[in-house]
């Protein structure tokens, strides 16, 4: 799942002719931090979601689909008024949500089997 964000990320940016510095800058975070959220090494993208759909000029939601059309379409076409907008945010907010549960869930059991590993070979 993040690599395939952090691809369409990396995708998006070299398609506005931005370098990662420039990205790092506009965010507002290292330019290491910026690599890591590119290269998939963190998860941290979904902290900066709305500044990142922002720059790239894209909603947010796009980065979680799998249709990589939706990307590059212009996302000018706003539909059905203000209460179809938000019930879009809505919908958008608990995707994201459920995402990130997902992968602090991933995350959570990648530790549990690095303490477990650790503790066996420390004897305990």
């Amino acid at each position: 799942m993040t690599n395939n964000v952090a691809e369409k990320i990396k995708r998006l940016r070299k398609s506005k002719g931005y370098s990662q510095d420039d990205m790092a800058e506009r965010m507002h975070i290292s330019q290491s931090a910026y690599a890591r959220i590119e290269n998939g090494e963190s998860h941290s993208w979904a902290a900066h979601i709305e500044k990142l759909s922002e720059i790239l000029e894209v909603k947010p939601e796009d980065f979680l689909t799998d249709e990589t059309n939706n990307l590059e379409q212009e996302n000018t076409d706003q539909k059905g008024g203000m209460a179809f907008q938000f019930v879009g945010t809505i919908n958008t907010i608990n995707n994201l949500s459920e995402k990130l549960i997902e992968q602090y869930e991933e995350r959570i059991a990648e530790l549990k089997e690095q303490v477990e590993y650790w503790k066996s070979k420390s004897g305990q």
